[in-house]
């Protein structure tokens, strides 16, 4: 055989692999997609059995309107999750209002700072912008951390073609580590680009760490000459209490209101709200608060009854969401409330409530659904609120469990066992003293909680 030969031969060898090649890939291809198929099921199904949804969870996410002047999107920038959407983008129209509560937290993160800086500034007629990150707080991480919020916050500035003080920031999860803010800039020309006003549910998933569902709620009030909207969205789950919980919340209005005035209405209404909930007593670094009114709505500016139906509705659209922070307690599978009435003053109806709702020794019981009220007596008696052993009652619901110094001698241990199995509780406790009262929201403590903050970070 001539060299000539042995090539043509050769070529003709190898096309012959090829055609087999191409036609086993054919045949191999839809065994290797049903193969990928079921893969991917299974591990979908493994994630949601690893992270079931709160049983305490609403039924599906709200139908939120459309707020005038504001938008939307979503991406995945791959900062901690993959596969999942992990930053959202806000843009607001020109001349909305911002308005803000953040966390009292002395170790508070980079991104609150700079927000409460910004907010100090005076209100511009440019519009407006919020990004946040889930899956890295950006805090405790120094000047490192400060550097991050200016990359990001300019980076939304320079394309929204708007002033970079007018850019607002937040990031939640782990605490300490810095924060790959290259990631997120290398993903705001997509975040601009998938702007719209309807992906309000996608923009709350994005910022879900360990929650188990997003949150949202809304509200309408009949203005003068049209009708005003309120819409919110939510984060929060675990690190919950007071001075604004571990939560980030975005709040939004078509109202037509000044700055100040949108403040004032904030912050008198987050104390009985936000400031009302706890799940494990502990208070995070990156508790954020905002609020945009973008003044679209056809109604007037607010006044009188208007206004005063408009904060009542804002300040239910808080409770809303800051219920549903508590439903999704991590592990939890009880909603309770703990009022406490008869207090010889507010600060003391306030510390009986939230002994009572801190104490694991309460919780532990609620989630074992065993009517121990013994430790809700030891847990008044530790709150250092004024209390009389023979004024105070303590009741489960319309049960009276206690008064009078010991045990109602018509109280069973059936009737309180009974009670115990239902999702959504209530403990009132009067103390007999005074006219102050106070109602906190928490939920108990199982070992599911247990195994979400000891695996966090694994």
């Amino acid at each position: 055989m001539t060299k000539t030969d042995w090539k043509a031969e050769a070529k003709a060898l190898k096309k012959k692999v090829r055609k087999l090649k191409d036609n086993l890939t054919a045949a191999a291809g839809p065994v290797v997609e049903a193969v990928g198929e079921a893969v991917s099921d299974a591990v979908a199904a493994a994630k949601k059995a690893l992270k079931p949804v709160s049983p305490l969870a609403p039924a599906s996410f709200p139908a939120l309107p459309a707020i005038r002047g504001v938008e939307f999107a979503a991406v995945e920038a791959g900062v901690r999750y993959q596969n999942r959407k992990d930053v959202m983008l806000v843009r607001l129209a020109p001349g909305t209002a911002m308005a803000g509560v953040f966390t009292r937290s002395t170790t508070r993160s980079a991104c609150v700072r700079d927000c409460q800086s910004k907010l100090a500034l005076k209100a511009g007629t440019a519009g407006a912008a919020i990004i946040v990150n889930s899956g890295n707080s950006n805090a405790f991480t120094g000047k490192i951390g400060d550097q991050a919020v200016a990359a990001v916050t300019g980076a939304v500035a320079e394309a929204l073609a708007i002033p970079a003080g007018r850019v607002f920031s937040s990031s939640t999860g782990v605490i300490g580590e810095p924060l790959p803010f290259d990631k997120i800039t290398a993903k705001v020309p997509d975040l601009v680009a998938a702007l719209r006003e309807d992906a309000i549910e996608m923009a709350a998933h994005a910022m879900m760490t360990t929650d188990t569902f997003p949150k949202g709620a809304a509200a309408t009030v009949q203005g003068d000459g049209g009708v005003i909207h309120i819409a919110g969205i939510a984060k929060g789950s675990g690190m919950i209490a007071p001075d604004m919980a571990t939560m980030l919340v975005y709040l939004f209005t078509d109202a037509k209101i000044a700055p100040a005035t949108l403040q004032k209405l904030l912050s008198r209404n987050v104390d009985a709200t936000f400031n009302s909930i706890t799940v494990d007593s502990d208070t995070s670094t990156s508790d954020t608060l905002l609020m945009a009114a973008t003044g679209q709505s056809d109604a007037g500016e607010m006044k009188g009854p208007v206004l005063k139906a408009f904060e009542a509705a804002l300040k239910g659209v808080m409770h809303d969401l800051a219920l549903q922070v508590v439903r999704d307690g991590e592990g939890a599978t009880k909603l309770v409330e703990v009022r406490v009435t008869g207090a010889a003053s507010d600060a003391d109806a306030a510390k009986a409530a939230f002994a009572i709702a801190n104490s694991p020794l309460v919780k532990t019981a609620i989630a074992g659904q065993d009517p121990n009220w013994g430790r809700i007596v030891a847990a008044i008696g530790k709150s250092g609120a004024a209390a009389e052993r023979d004024l105070l009652s303590i009741r489960f619901g319309d049960i009276l469990v206690a008064e009078k110094g010991w045990r109602n001698p018509e109280y069973t241990e059936q009737d309180g066992a009974d009670y115990m199995l239902r999702p959504e509780l209530l403990i009132h406790v009067d103390l007999g003293l005074g006219r102050a009262k106070r109602s906190v929201w928490t939920c108990d403590l199982t070992s599911r909680y247990v195994e979400i903050n000891a695996d966090y970070r694994s």
